[in-house]
């Protein structure tokens, strides 16, 4: 397939040149060790920050990880963290990651920004020719970055006036339509001719990022928010690239240099020059590995419309992506991703006799992004797994019967049947039982025409009708019993000569076998 037609729109050739300049430096540093950059994403509360300290953890400590080869044939000597080789990105801070989990107990801060982290790792080939010649190390570039900046990349590929009526359409749906009221109702009284107004493009701006905030929140759990600095501004916060708004259009009308719309698309237009393209030229457009993390419970959870805009987030995130394989000659001067795994996080909030129900929600929820990234020639996997396992399972008798539990502590402030958990309490609950069949989550959704369909009528619409806040349209939940709560990372128990064992997972070591096995062998 080559270049993905989305990626080909994405770069300049001045971009290409670049990226070119810079694949050919990292590819002579790699002739003495070898690198590999693997990229860690997910949307929101999806675990991100948790599996990188999981996965570092593990492999300096010496975890157990019997699927992951070198470790469990003994092939891996030691792996060590070194500076990482891009100065002007912040470092992962995987000691206080550590410390939060191990010492307090408590989760990490979530990802709000990009960082890296350079974990080199030394081993002994299972090549005669390979320990004869190589180097015996390799390093791990990991690096950070929040999901939600992936949902920008095909802004790149659309004007103001394309990305106005696709965001304003999409805020129109049932599902949105209430959350978006107060936008709604500012944008009925914004004239895209009147004169440019800083309180006003303000004002829209507030009211668009309230409404984004309001999509992603528990209940609702949706993931179609760009654009994504507008909910982690970051040192942008207040700037005019991130003070901008959709507004409702009329293409044929001609509006002034100095009005609202000539105003909002010029931000529009900056936010794509300065915040967007560099992420993608700088990072994302290095990689060389990527692992995209999918928080599908909090999304069975919110009910079938957060599911379906799951499965369209994640459709439009891998769109972005530089899938494929290349010749040793080309790599010199250009990357593809050749390995993409999907992990549905939090399976040990499940019983592991739903694991494999999970991994077929989450196998349903990438159909459309896997099938593109498959034809580019990239090796795909999808699993279930919990970087760090914060329960552990149990049975319970009630009625005569066996149920299945799992076994921990929630968090402070967790619901549970009407009781509210102080954080210091350890419970077994039966989690309930996903779908056998994962279409029975959507059965209640339109299909993807007909919501496109949709999404057009609303469109053509939107210039003739006033905006509707208030939808009446009542939503159905998924079609699931299964009761999510967050548990508290586990206690950490201690070996016969009192050192601390590592951090349980479930699945991490099949992931890191998956990622970088084959670079270790």
């Amino acid at each position: 397939m080559g270049r993905g037609e989305n990626a080909l729109n994405l770069t300049t050739l001045t971009d290409d040149a670049w990226l070119a300049l810079n694949n050919v430096a990292d590819f002579a540093t790699g002739l003495v060790t070898p690198s590999v950059r693997l990229g860690v994403t997910g949307l929101s509360r999806a675990g991100k920050t948790v599996f990188i300290t999981a996965l570092v953890h593990n492999l300096i400590k010496g975890g157990r990880m019997p699927l992951f080869e070198p470790m469990a044939t003994g092939r891996l000597a030691r792996a060590s963290l070194q500076p990482q080789p891009d100065d002007a990105v912040p470092r992962f801070d995987y000691e206080a990651h550590v410390a939060d989990m191990v010492d307090e107990r408590v989760w990490p801060s979530s990802t709000r920004r990009i960082s890296e982290l350079r974990l080199t790792v030394a081993y002994e080939s299972a090549s005669y020719f390979s320990r004869t010649l190589g180097s015996g190390k390799l390093h791990i570039d990991i690096v950070d970055y929040p999901g939600e900046w992936l949902l920008d990349l095909p802004l790149l590929t659309k004007d103001y006036a394309t990305w106005s009526r696709e965001a304003v359409a999409l805020s129109r749906l049932p599902n949105r339509a209430r959350l978006a009221g107060d936008w709604h109702r500012r944008l009925e009284a914004a004239d895209p001719a009147a004169e440019e107004d800083e309180a006003t493009a303000r004002g829209l701006a507030d009211a668009f990022t309230g409404y984004l905030a309001a999509c992603r929140a528990d209940e609702h759990a949706l993931s179609m928010l760009p654009p994504g600095r507008f909910l982690m501004p970051g040192d942008l916060d207040g700037s005019p690239a991130l003070t901008f708004s959709p507004l409702v259009l009329e293409d044929d009308r001609v509006v002034p240099r100095t009005s609202m719309r000539a105003m909002m698309e010029r931000r529009f237009e900056a936010y794509k020059t300065h915040v967007v393209r560099p992420f993608f030229r700088d990072h994302f457009a290095r990689l060389d590995r990527q692992i995209v993390l999918v928080d599908a419970l909090s999304a069975l959870n919110a009910g079938p419309h957060a599911m379906r805009d799951l499965e369209n987030a994640l459709a439009d995130i891998l769109s972005c992506f530089r899938p494929g394989r290349t010749s040793w000659l080309a790599s010199i001067l250009t990357r593809r991703i050749d390995r993409i795994l999907f992990a549905a996080t939090k399976a040990d909030h499940l019983h592991h006799t739903d694991h494999d129900r999970l991994q077929r929600v989450l196998k349903r929820l990438v159909k459309r992004a896997i099938k593109k990234a498959e034809f580019a020639g990239a090796d795909i996997d999808i699993l279930a797994l919990a970087a760090v396992r914060a329960t552990r399972e149990g049975t319970v008798r009630r009625g005569g019967n066996a149920l299945p539990t799992i076994i921990g502590t929630p968090m402070t402030g967790e619901i549970v049947d009407g009781e509210r958990f102080d954080g210091k309490t350890e419970i077994a609950m039966f989690p309930g039982d996903l779908p056998k069949d994962p279409e029975s989550l959507f059965a209640h959704l339109e299909s993807e025409s007909e919501l496109e369909e949709a999404v057009a009528k609303v469109e053509s619409e939107s210039k003739h009708q006033p905006l509707q806040p208030e939808s009446k349209l009542e939503l159905s939940r998924a079609g699931t019993d299964v009761r999510y709560v967050r548990f508290r990372p586990p206690k950490l128990e201690r070996s016969p000569d009192g050192l601390s064992l590592t951090l349980p997972h479930i699945r991490l070591d099949r992931a890191l076998q998956f990622l970088i096995g084959d670079k270790l062998a």
